[in-house]
């Protein structure tokens, strides 16, 4: 008689990196959002210093300002980008775009999207997906805010819709998956390439061939969560803190310090979403009562 073992697979530990930023997620997926202190928590031990939400469709972008705006002493600050999808294209109208302007105003609302192409699933038309895109590029170029993109299998299609309208802001392709080539093209653009877990997988080669290469001052890191969990995580849910084994993995592979690469990855994204930089963060935080209400 043979007697099978299930083997389970130990959940692993990230690595503690201090000043990272997952500059991509969806905090109000489970399990994330039933208890997002929690998540929060396992964030800030694995040195994740600041979370961008991202609400991207006309039912979750008023609920992403919600929770970027909440108070939680001690957790990392969460920001929210606003837009709408690409699966959702159909769904981009003038009230859309109004909806978006009017929560843009908020202070926690650092970019626009995620707006783009999607050819691999096409639930939009892609003529609709491309009307969207051009829609929330205008947009983001007249809130002064900056463009995030979801581009799958539709890298050239969405490279003419930028050049109609280059933007002057920075912008962002995030979960960037392309090979060195397409990397190229979307940097000589101006944009920022933002790296998740797919980078991770040994199958992807052109994409982690294009992270090896991809210029330091231009590289971002993300988890996509709930999506995308990265190796050794790969089939988990995703969670913000899981960046930092995204950090480390791509370090690994750029023959850098993670830790350097951590720093570096969160001084862009300052620059790209316009973040406050940790130290201003934290100064508002200690900021005696008196300070805020004029005493």
């Amino acid at each position: 008689m043979l007697l099978c073992r299930a083997v389970s697979k130990k959940k692993q530990t990230p690595p503690t990196l201090p000043g990272l930023v997952d500059t991509h997620c969806h905090l109000d997926y489970s399990p994330m959002f039933d208890d997002l202190p929690a998540t929060l928590s396992r964030a800030a031990a694995a040195g994740v210093t600041r979370v961008v939400h991202i609400g991207c469709s006309r039912t979750s972008m008023a609920r992403a300002v919600e929770i970027a705006e909440a108070d939680r002493p001690g957790l990392p600050p969460v920001y929210a980008v606003i837009g709408v999808h690409p699966h959702e294209a159909t769904t981009v109208d003038d009230q859309a775009i109004a909806e978006i302007t009017a929560l843009a105003a908020n202070p926690r609302v650092v970019g626009i999207g995620e707006s783009g192409l999607d050819y691999h699933y096409n639930r939009s038309p892609p003529e609709v997906q491309k009307e969207a895109m051009a829609r929330h590029l205008e947009l983001a170029e007249r809130l002064g805010k900056p463009i995030i993109l979801h581009i799958r299998d539709a890298h050239a299609e969405a490279m003419e819709i930028v050049d109609r309208r280059p933007p002057s802001c920075p912008g962002i392709i995030h979960c960037f998956t392309g090979d060195p080539d397409e990397a190229r093209a979307w940097l000589e653009r101006g944009f920022f390439l933002s790296f998740s877990g797919i980078s991770t997988f040994p199958s992807a080669k052109p994409l982690r061939e294009a992270a090896r290469t991809c210029p330091g001052d231009r590289l971002l890191l993300e988890t996509d969560a709930p999506y995308l969990a990265p190796v050794p995580m790969r089939g988990r849910k995703n969670e913000p803190s899981y960046v930092a084994f995204t950090c480390a993995n791509l370090a690994a592979l750029r023959g850098e310090d993670p830790a350097a690469l951590a720093s570096q990855a969160a001084a862009n994204a300052e620059r790209a979403l316009g973040l406050p930089a940790i130290a201003d963060t934290k100064a508002r935080e200690q900021r005696p009562e008196a300070d805020s209400t004029g005493g």
